[in-house]
């Protein structure tokens, strides 16, 4: 006796179907989801290109009916806001220093074993429990004896390193295999050389998400910078924002261009460090 198969064809297409359409309903869900989080941001850009009128007008617009740059270049020909970029540019770039010192702290905590490493890692995560508004009268305190308030440099300096920086690096560089250290020890490289050529190019996502980390650092200081310069010259772009917020007249416009000149340089730097972002968090081991 023998059995005939079960044809399950139809079984099969309700299933995709089925399928399917879960799949567009949550495509749906998704979509609508990403709009209503970017929506504040679309207001904000289609309001610094509205007209002064027209961003006062009731009920609002959401886009503008006579589109113009007027406000961004009101920012920079009659506000300080092209130093202020300037100063914010400089901090960025001292901040970035600090990724060479705090990768090479992470190598060495990863693949050197020195006397005392565990309790002066220990040290660095517990700097990471202690809230930075804590350590700013101390910090202030250090370097008004060093002459460097009211200094870019001074503004820079506190956040040159960071203990939870010198922990992703030592998470990630754990996981680069010692045998190829050892294979270029052998060929002859020193530390450095090594370091440089072997251990940093295979670091490239830890180090996308510190270069993202660090430029949302130094872009969004706000309160130290407040704190140590009192030169009006000396501020950032975020001080020079809350400054703007306080001196003008209601001008939505206005504002919006200042923040949009705030936000948009953020946007670009994660969007082109997305990627390699994304993996290094994954291969650090934070979830």
């Amino acid at each position: 006796m023998t059995t005939r198969p079960v044809r399950s064809g139809k079984s099969d297409r309700s299933i995709a179907a089925r399928s399917r359409a879960l799949t567009l309903w949550i495509g749906v869900g998704l979509g609508i989801g990403a709009l209503i989080t970017a929506f504040p941001f679309i207001w904000m850009l289609a309001t610094s290109l509205k007209p002064q009128r027209e961003s006062t007008d009731y009920p609002p617009t959401i886009l503008p009916q006579e589109p113009t740059l007027e406000w961004y270049a009101h920012l920079f020909t009659e506000l300080d806001f092209g130093r202020y970029l300037a100063n914010t540019i400089i901090v960025v770039l001292i901040g970035f220093i600090g990724l060479l010192l705090m990768a090479m702290a992470g190598y060495a905590f990863a693949k050197f074993d020195f006397r005392g490493r565990k309790w002066m890692f220990f040290l660095v995560l517990a700097t990471m429990m202690i809230p930075v508004q804590v350590t700013m009268i101390p910090t202030y305190l250090i370097l008004n004896g060093m002459k460097l308030t009211n200094t870019l440099v001074g503004i820079a300096l506190p956040t040159l390193v960071s203990g939870f920086s010198i922990f992703l690096f030592r998470q990630f560089m754990t996981t680069i295999p010692s045998e190829m250290l050892e294979a270029a020890r052998l060929d002859g490289a020193g530390e450095f050389r090594t370091f440089w050529q072997i251990v940093l190019p295979m670091s490239r996502p830890i180090l996308a998400v510190q270069v993202v980390l660090t430029f949302i650092s130094g872009w969004n200081s706000f309160l130290w910078p407040l704190i140590i310069a009192s030169d009006q010259k000396l501020y950032t772009l975020s001080v020079g924002l809350a400054l703007l917020n306080q001196q003008l007249a209601v001008n939505p416009s206005l504002q919006m261009a200042a923040a949009s000149v705030m936000v948009i340089p953020i946007l670009i730097v994660f969007i082109v460090f997305q990627r390699y972002v994304m993996q290094g968090f994954a291969l650090s081991g934070l979830k």
